[in-house]
């Protein structure tokens, strides 16, 4: 035994020791990068430092500075996020993507994406690039539901990548993160104490100078492929470990050392059926297991309440296993447990094995992402780089020159004012007071007193000032109607609007970089979804009347058997961001463009209180003030007018009865009267022929 331990202990050693020897190694590679990062941030918050034009010049800053950094970078802030745009491979998946859709939207509203945004958005655009992670937390969830899906932003500072490997994460063998975490939560967590142990890179806390907490430590994160080509987990503080998964995203559960049982939550009763002779959860074997109670513990420590050990270890499960049936959203149904006849060690009379009929339950693949939970949005791609192109490296030379203008004018303006002349012989008292005393000593004296004012020139500095603020801009690709500022060079409103489309093309770039990594992310959310999502989870969407649809996004409504009877899920997504999403977070430019299309009659006759209620809906979704009373009333409206007309269509369709049987019976008058007439004609002739022939 204490062998086995001692071998244990050397190759936790050795493990640790060749993870901080990658570290160490690829940390090295990435130094040069990582010092540029600093420089870059400390130009976005205004640094007043002038790099020297030689190497013997002074070193020093400038009194005043203009920021044109932080002014092009904030110019480029989106605040839009991308939606989710979800396009299946097959006809019958349709109703799935829509689902998918709906679910990433409401997760897009429950994440805090408003503040990940913000921080992307000048992140990406100083450093080339940054990263979001996405975990799932088993610690959240609901009163229904357990663990929820997280995603946070990553600086680059706190991302060691693979030396060498540039054309992406997912090329990497191994990336390795660098995550500022609390002594507390680090015991929380994992278990381990790390009281003892300090804070190693007290740095990638922040952009600015951080110094050494005594709460803190650094925590090393590695993220690699392994042997099977999933993802396996590495995590250390210092010289202690912390995590080592080889297959992190696999399902984990714990179960009896001796017979395989689950282990059991606490004061619950084992329940379902057990064979004699069949360890619980071995051999597909119908049991349920739901805890266990306390007289089972003695001492405090957990008992299997079917062998009686006490020995636990964590398993990788392959396969779940369902008893009941579930009903998918298309109406298909994964059965439950089904009786299955399984031969038993006893015998009968005859001497034959006894089959006992056992509840086998329905065994489905536990779906694993296999993906690295980082991804990286890039600024701009480079053909080289991990990171995209800096904003701000192009423009470093320009603020520069910038800063040494702005010292250059102040110093000249400084030094300029008013000088007075006066002979040796006569003084002036300098003080605040409005009459000052001269004495001078003559006439010739008095000829001497003079004053000059001395300006400097700054009219060339100025003037190439705003000639180094151009390239600046330029470089970057911002005019003036992109900044919102006087154009001078458009004269009227469509060639300002052609002025910004120009600049809208030139930064087309980064909002598709941004666009592909929101797609690449929106995919690792569903497919986190799929794969840690037990629980079915509520989805709300809306109907084109804004009427809430409220669903269920569950795992299950995404399995499917093949011809051979296997089972797999449906993954194959096409995932990518809504173009039009950007138009539709605009409020008030939908408000226009739907009054347009109301004018417009693209809703049908303006007139027309159907079309009004309708347009009425449409601006209710756009949150309009006041919409929602002014539909009410229409609506309120229309169905008086609607019981209005149909009470005029019973009344005049009484009147028009009432005419019918009227003429009816007019008719029948007339019919009778023309029946009398003709039994009259007829009868007349006969009976004056009778009175003849007598």
């Amino acid at each position: 035994m204490g062998s086995a331990k001692t071998v244990k202990k050397r190759k936790d050693a050795e493990k640790l020791h060749l993870w901080q020897e990658r570290l160490s190694r690829n940390d090295n590679a990435y130094s040069a990068e990582a010092g540029r990062m600093d420089r870059r941030e400390e130009l976005y918050q205004g640094s007043d430092r002038i790099s020297p034009l030689t190497d013997r010049a002074r070193k020093k800053g400038t009194p005043h500075v203009r920021n044109i950094c932080a002014e092009l970078i904030e110019s480029q802030v989106d605040s839009n996020i991308p939606q989710p745009k979800v396009t299946p491979r097959r006809k019958q998946d349709e109703w799935r993507a829509k689902l998918i859709e709906d679910m990433l939207r409401n997760e897009l509203d429950r994440l805090p994406f408003e503040t990940i945004n913000d921080i992307q958005e000048r992140t990406v655009p100083i450093q080339g690039g940054a990263a979001f992670l996405v975990e799932w937390d088993n610690q959240g969830g609901t009163h229904t539901s357990i663990g929820e899906l997280t995603v946070s932003a990553v600086h680059p500072k706190q991302i060691v990548p693979q030396d060498g490997v540039y054309t992406g994460i997912e090329d990497m063998d191994y990336i390795i993160l660098k995550v500022p975490q609390t002594k507390e939560y680090i015991k929380r967590k994992y278990g381990v104490d790390v009281r003892d142990e300090s804070e190693t890179e007290p740095e990638v806390k922040g952009s600015v100078e951080t110094s050494t907490a005594d709460d803190m430590v650094t925590q090393y994160i590695a993220y690699y492929r392994n042997k099977k080509g999933g993802i396996g987990l590495y995590s250390w503080v210092n010289d202690t470990p912390l995590e080592d998964m080889e297959d992190y995203q696999a399902r984990r559960l714990r179960r009896c050392a001796k017979c395989g049982a689950l282990e059991p939550a606490d004061d619950v009763e084992p329940i379902g059926p057990t064979l004699d002779g069949i360890p619980p959860g071995m051999g597909g074997s119908a049991v349920v297991l739901a805890g266990e109670p306390e007289s089972a513990k003695p001492g405090g420590r957990k008992v299997c309440p079917y062998c009686g050990a006490s020995d636990w270890e964590e398993t990788q499960e392959e396969f779940e296993e369902i008893y009941d049936p579930i009903t998918q959203g298309n109406g298909n149904v994964i059965p439950g447990a089904q009786p299955v006849e399984v031969v038993t060690d006893q015998v009968d009379e005859l001497g034959l094995p006894l089959v006992a009929v056992e509840m086998q339950p329905t065994k489905v693949p536990f779906y694993k992402p296999d993906i690295y939970p980082i991804i990286l949005q890039k600024n701009v791609s480079v053909y080289g780089k991990f990171l995209g192109d800096s904003d701000i490296d192009k423009i470093a030379d320009q603020q520069n020159t910038t800063n040494r203008i702005e010292a250059k004018i102040i110093d000249k303006l400084v030094r300029s004012g008013s000088y007075i002349t006066l002979p040796d012989a006569a003084s002036i008292k300098v003080d605040e007071d409005d009459m000052k005393v001269i004495r001078p000593g003559s006439p010739v004296d008095m000829s001497m007193i003079s004053v000059f004012d001395l300006q400097g020139s700054v009219e060339q500095d100025m003037t190439y000032l705003e000639q180094v603020y151009e390239e600046a801009r330029q470089i970057i690709g911002i005019t003036d109607s992109f900044q919102g500022r006087k154009d001078t060079t458009a004269t009227s409103g469509t060639a300002k609007e052609f002025s910004a489309a120009q600049a809208a093309g030139r930064l087309e770039s980064k909002r598709v970089m941004k666009d592909a990594a929101y797609a690449a992310l929106f995919e690792a959310m569903f497919k986190f979804k799929l794969a840690y999502a037990d629980e079915p989870r509520p989805v709300v969407s809306h109907d084109i009347r804004g009427n809430a649809n409220y669903e269920t996004f569950s795992r299950y409504d995404f399995l499917e058997r093949d011809a051979n009877g296997e089972w797999y899920w449906v993954d194959d997504f096409l995932f990518s961001c809504d173009t039009s999403a950007p138009l539709a977070n605009n409020r008030e430019a939908m408000w226009q463009e739907t009054r347009m299309n109301l004018q417009t009659g693209a809703f049908g006759d303006p007139a027309s209180l159907s079309t009004l209620i309708l347009f009425w809906t449409k601006m209710e979704l756009l949150h309009y003030p006041g919409s929602s009373d002014t539909k009410a009333y229409l609506e309120q409206e229309y169905q008086r007018q609607q019981q209005e007309q149909q009470m005029m269509m019973q009344h005049q369709a009484a009147m028009q009865q009432q005419q019918m049987e009227a003429q009816a019976v007019q008719d029948t008058i007339s019919q009778a009267q023309q029946d009398a007439q003709r039994a009259a004609e007829i009868g007349a002739p006969t009976q004056a022929r009778t009175t003849s022939a007598r």
